[in-house]
């Protein structure tokens, strides 16, 4: 079980973070980027559950620039909401934050970031643009087609829906094709599939997705 610890990024941001260490020796660690629901039950759990598997994982609080302490559910509203903040928050921000997590982890070994829907672009954003990553996965992360162009400076391997929308299945290919160096795998399931909180869980497409991303990160981490 994690708990909230406070960041600082390069430009004097102080943010939250939650923390949450393995027993024993880590093999690595993993910062995890929110979808744009924050820091919640959800994004809380999968960080516990990486830290159960052996990494020193910390889930920054990004939306924390536009509003400290935001968390919700998934209702339309809630959605309506958490896009408000998103449309508020600039990439690049956001990556000072995800670089002082990566600072953070590193005592811990090796360090991949792991982002969900608008985190999941994020962790593509940080494959390209930070220093100190040994891996990155995005999961669906639907602005990820609108960054074709970054060139990742670490592995990486994509999630994606044959469902989903944002993006869509054709936009994922389009990516893939500019970028044939990262690995990637398609689910049947719309978009969230990884999170048991939402109408568009999945739970066989989230196990095989989970399986295969501790495959990638022991390769590429420890």
């Amino acid at each position: 079980m994690g708990s909230f610890i406070e960041l600082a990024a390069a430009d004097g941001h102080r943010f939250a973070a939650w923390q949450a260490a393995p027993q024993g020796k880590a093999r690595g660690a993993v910062v995890i980027a929110p979808e744009i629901f924050g820091v919640n039950s959800h994004i809380r759990a999968v960080t516990d559950g990486y830290a159960a598997d052996g990494y020193l994982a910390i889930a920054p609080a990004l939306f924390d620039r536009v509003q400290r302490n935001y968390e919700t559910g998934y209702a339309p509203d809630e959605i309506q909401a958490g896009v408000a903040i998103m449309q508020r928050i600039d990439f690049d921000d956001a990556l000072k934050d995800v670089a002082a997590a990566i600072a953070h982890a590193a005592s811990a070994g090796r360090v991949a970031v792991i982002g969900y829907c608008w985190g999941g672009t994020v962790a593509w954003l940080a494959a390209s643009r930070l220093t100190g990553l040994a891996a990155a996965v995005p999961y669906y992360g639907g602005g990820m087609p609108n960054h074709m162009d970054e060139s990742p400076k670490c592995p990486v391997l994509c999630h994606f829906g044959e469902r989903d929308k944002s993006p869509s299945p054709a936009q994922a290919r389009a990516l893939l094709a500019r970028h044939p160096e990262v690995a990637a795998h398609f689910y049947d399931a719309g978009h969230g599939f990884n999170c048991d909180q939402r109408g568009s869980y999945d739970a066989e497409s989230s196990r095989h997705a989970r399986t295969r991303t501790l495959e990638f990160l022991a390769k590429h981490v420890g």
